[in-house]
Formats: C-alpha cells, sequence, structure tokens
C-alpha cells in the first residue's frame, strides 16, 4: 500500500511542505506561523502543522508579506 498523499491532498502540512506548495521560504513561514494562537497551526508538541486552506485563505487575503 502507497502511503505517500500528494501534498495538495494534505490537510496539514509540515513547515517544508508548505514552503514548497506555497513557494514561500522557509523563514517566512516559520514568521508566519510563530504565534502560539496562529488559526492556521495546528500544534503536535512542539511540532507545527500548517491547516492548508486555511493559510491558502489568509495568504489570499494579504497583499504583500
Amino acid at each position: 500500500m502507497n502511503k505517500n498523499v500528494p501534498i495538495a491532498d494534505k490537510a496539514l502540512l509540515t513547515l517544508e511542505e508548505a514552503a514548497m506548495y506555497f513557494n514561500i521560504g522557509m523563514n517566512k513561514i516559520r514568521e508566519l506561523t510563530a504565534d502560539d494562537h496562529c488559526p492556521y497551526v495546528l500544534w503536535n508538541g512542539s511540532k507545527r502543522l500548517i491547516k492548508r486552506e486555511t493559510f491558502k485563505e489568509y495568504l489570499y487575503s494579504l497583499y504583500s508579506i
């Protein structure tokens, strides 16, 4: 059984996957997700997972980052 799920089909992304998917650098992804109460981040212990759709909506609402 193949356990690799395409990034576009994942609900939650790692920082590395989010950087690739959204074409944003790792430092900027870390900066945007640093707040403990960030609505588009799910914390799994000390690991940040990015809620793909929520983050996409947030980015689309911005003019620049």
